[in-house]
């Protein structure tokens, strides 16, 4: 997979998930794609200040970009 073909499916990912962020009032946008195995995101909104932002982080995102990109081995949050 090429890096351009894993941007697009890292974005399919977060277009998946973006409603369930959105409906909370968060949002999430991607940052950086590193060695195409690093994600880079930055949760948004009411996402900020969600205790339970690394549950969502880990089994709703990560889990999401990986159905997608296989290769990507973790996704992390990059506060603002």
């Amino acid at each position: 997979m090429s890096t351009e073909e894993l941007k697009l499916n890292i974005e399919k990912a977060l277009e998946e998930i973006r409603p369930f962020l959105q409906s909370d009032g968060g949002d999430i946008s991607l940052l950086s794609i590193e060695d195409d195995k690093l994600v880079k995101v930055q949760l948004q909104g009411a996402c900020v200040g969600c205790s339970v932002n690394q549950m969502t982080l880990k089994s709703g995102v990560e889990m999401t970009i990986k159905k997608y990109a296989p290769q990507i081995e973790q996704v992390i949050n990059i506060e603002a």
